[in-house]
């Protein structure tokens, strides 16, 4: 309900309606007029008294939407705005089916956002509401229901835990053993190529021909260690050191001959040297390995990218990114070349690169900005100040290196930033709607609030979890972390990050989150658009 400057609340009486028991059209604006009595009335005047001194009012205009009929016993809430236009007083009045009013949409969807802790999808649907003309405060709902969805998490991942009689420990062994079985993460690996076929041809060519991806880091010929290019030529008998993906070991080994588990060429006494560089140059920010020219470098090999914690297998088409980091492999005054080509200064690294996230804010306000318009829709969708921001993020940071914009910033300032966000939108809310948080609980419907966000909170997830763990027999960590992530809560990540010391829920978390967040800042809207004209 919006809110209005005077309310007046009635009942409906059997004379008023029809045969089929709803108040006839014509009742509407007596309903109407007698508000407008009794507002002058609560204001000392009325039409009497302003008729002895000379002033009359009289009704030129009315325009009425009927939306839905009142019935016999119905009680009802007229409610009444006023503004000057001119020499005239324009009345904007609604009338309310009280029973409609006790949990009204707008309410509900501030009861929903915290339920689900999504503070974007508040912000969102705050400004949609606005946009359609709504003056009430939505956050007596949120604030009611936020604290409830922490331990919503909480119950559902002990009650999950209990049904299935899981052992923490045990799930965090069997979750390592299922990464390694589906781990991407390159590996290395000795071979000795034993297969005539393959004598005298280059390891491009040996590439081609295996169809795999990988890297020979070192190569022992007649006893001598050295970092091929990928133009260097291989005989039968030599011993190589391969890098490649954990799938792509047995093709590579039974095509180039068998597995040497003996030797490391990797040892101390070895000619080459391995070094971690760091992508600190702007001028290589965006620049595809294959740009390099590696086979120029005296034998340098690139056998790892580690980015953001992740490391990823270094394809010729793989776009560095100011922050990765390099695990590279050859003789040192090659490997010294390379790392000053790349920059390799840490201290680079430790100034918080704000650059990217103001561009980011304004793309985000501009995305947030543009009407999205549905067939069928009353009104066209804005992703807002929540929702664009968060699609440009996205969209900066996979085509920002492309264009050779650095989005790489410090780990603090990430933190700072986002802390800094959270708790100025909070503190605001908390402002905001401070009397009407205690008001409601006095009148009880805080209670009301509390037990819709305890529901809403537990029974979608307690379904998931159920679902995810006896048909799709996922790992309770996983679990966990899609938990967290669908409820878009960072505390809910904390919890669920103190069921192991590794932190195995972030993986789902992060998965689910972006997703999660981004339906939540939409469904609000579509939510009003289907509904909130039919109240």
């Amino acid at each position: 309900m919006k809110e209005y400057i005077f309310k007046l609340t009635d009942k409906v009486r059997d004379y008023e309606c029809d045969l089929q028991g709803v108040v006839n059209n014509s009742n509407y604006q007596h309903y109407m007029e007698h508000t407008r009595h009794e507002f002058l009335e609560s204001l000392g005047e009325n039409f009497g008294a302003m008729h002895d001194k000379g002033v009359d009012g009289f009704v030129s205009h009315v325009e009425i939407d009927y939306k839905t009929s009142l019935k016999s016993g119905d009680s009802y809430i007229s409610c009444l705005n006023v503004y000057k236009k001119g020499v005239k007083l324009v009345f904007e009045q609604d009338i309310y089916r009280a029973s409609d009013g006790a949990l009204a949409l707008p309410q509900l969807l501030g009861v929903h956002f915290g339920a689900v802790t999504s503070t974007p999808g508040l912000g969102a649907t705050q400004e949609a509401l606005a946009a359609m003309g709504y003056k009430g405060d939505i956050t007596v709902g949120y604030a009611c229901a936020y604290p409830v969805s922490i331990i919503g998490v909480i119950l559902t991942l002990l009650f999950v835990r209990k049904v299935f009689g899981i052992d923490v420990k045990h799930e965090e062994m069997l979750w390592e053993e299922a990464q390694k079985k589906r781990a991407q993460t390159p590996i290395y690996f000795h071979v000795t190529l034993s297969n005539h076929a393959l004598d005298n041809h280059t390891l491009r060519e040996i590439r081609s021909l295996v169809g795999r991806n990988f890297i020979c880091s070192r190569i022992l010929h007649d006893g001598v260690i050295t970092s091929p290019t990928a133009d260097t030529v291989v005989h039968e008998g030599d011993k190589l050191r391969i890098v490649a993906g954990p799938r792509d070991k047995e093709a590579i080994v039974a095509f180039c001959g068998e597995e040497d588990t003996k030797i490391d060429l990797a040892t101390a006494h070895s000619p080459l040297v391995s070094r971690l560089i760091s992508v600190t140059r702007e001028e290589v920010n965006g620049a595809l390995i294959e740009d390099l020219h590696l086979s120029r470098m005296d034998g340098v090999n690139i056998t790892r990218v580690n980015r953001s914690g992740v490391v990823l297998f270094p394809y010729n088409t793989l776009r560095l990114q100011i922050g990765d980091t390099l695990n590279c492999v050859g003789p040192a005054n090659a490997v010294a070349r390379l790392a000053a080509m790349m920059g390799n200064q840490e201290k680079r690294l430790e100034r918080p690169n704000v650059f990217a996230i103001f561009i980011g804010i304004a793309l985000g306000l501009v995305l947030g900005s543009v009407p999205i318009a549905f067939p069928g829709m009353p009104t066209e969708i804005k992703l807002g100040l929540a929702g664009g921001p968060l699609i440009a993020a996205i969209l900066l940071s996979y085509y920002g290196p492309r264009f050779h914009l650095v989005t790489y910033t410090t780990v603090s300032a990430n933190l700072m930033l986002r802390e800094w966000g959270l708790t100025f939108f909070l503190a605001s809310t908390g402002l905001a709607a401070g009397d009407m948080f205690i008001e409601a609980f006095v009148s009880g419907i805080g209670w009301v609030y509390m037990a819709l966000g305890l529901v809403i909170s537990v029974v979608p997830m307690a379904v998931m979890a159920v679902v995810a763990r006896r048909f799709m027999r996922l790992n309770f960590h996983t679990i966990a972390g899609l938990i967290a992530g669908a409820s878009t809560s960072s505390s809910a990540l904390s919890f669920v990050n103190s069921l192991s010391e590794r932190g195995l829920a972030v993986l789902a978390y992060s998965t689910v989150y972006p997703l999660a967040m981004f339906l939540r800042i939409i469904s609000g809207q579509i939510i009003l658009m289907l509904f909130f004209s039919m109240q």
